[in-house]
């Protein structure tokens, strides 16, 4: 069983106000990831939907605002206590830790999932995948983004596209720079982890940020639109 990784749980924790701030703001979240998972989510409104990583919410909020009704788990409490300071009338969060069975959680109570930039922290699948399309009706949505392994094999220290390895890279975070450690991954394993846990691909995106982005970020609009970043999935609970 595969839980979240530790060292870089406890970044989020010690770094929430900072990685909440960053996220509300940064190019990559506000300009071209977020917006991304938001196309892919589609209509929304009177769907129940499971915010699975949610962190310290943005995407909760948009959710609600759009008409939906949200439970949003995170491993973070740090992360949670940021997102229930939103005050969203039609959201509860909880702690989980999507490395493990989701008890709190019943068969087919969800139309729709989300898991946005979540997944890279997980060395197994498995029980993520097979747990969100357990919690999801027949025929539910669950749209996922997460690292593209073809700017991460710049990080690697194999060398070998195919494996499955841990990586390390540094980040901002407000004043500072932190360590998170994350798992790459082929593209050829994402495909063959929702297929077995009874997911068929709807979509996968490999989009372009805004276009504000262009002008207020020019360094990172140049970066995101000739390199991969981030994958998007759109998949269909099956089988």
């Amino acid at each position: 069983m595969s839980e979240i990784d530790r060292p870089s749980l406890g970044v989020y924790d010690e770094r929430a106000k900072d990685y909440a701030a960053m996220n509300e703001q940064s190019p990559y979240n506000a300009l071209y990831e977020r917006p991304a998972v938001i196309e892919l989510l589609g209509e929304v409104a009177g769907k129940h939907v499971l915010d699975a990583g949610c962190g310290s919410g943005p995407l909760a909020q948009w959710l609600v605002e759009n008409g939906a009704s949200v439970v949003g788990v995170d491993v973070s409490e740090a992360m949670l206590e940021i997102a229930r300071e939103r005050g969203l009338s039609n959201a509860t969060f909880h702690v989980a830790d999507l490395g493990k069975p989701l008890g709190l959680l019943a068969n087919d109570s969800f139309q729709m999932a989300v898991s946005s930039l979540v997944l890279h922290y997980l060395r197994d699948w498995e029980v993520p995948l097979s747990e969100l399309h357990r919690v999801l009706v027949p025929g539910g949505s669950l749209v996922v983004s997460t690292h593209h392994p073809a700017w991460d094999i710049q990080l690697s220290t194999t060398g070998s596209y195919f494996d499955t390895e841990l990586l390390s890279d540094r980040w901002p975070m407000g004043e500072h720079e932190v360590a998170v450690r994350f798992w790459r991954r082929p593209l050829t394993g994402m495909f063959a982890a929702f297929a077995a846990a009874g997911f068929a691909v709807e979509t996968m995106k490999e989009p372009m940020p805004l276009d504000e982005c262009r002008t207020r970020f020019p360094d990172e609009w140049e970066f995101l639109t000739t390199q991969p970043n981030f994958v998007f999935f759109r998949l269909k609970a099956i089988g």
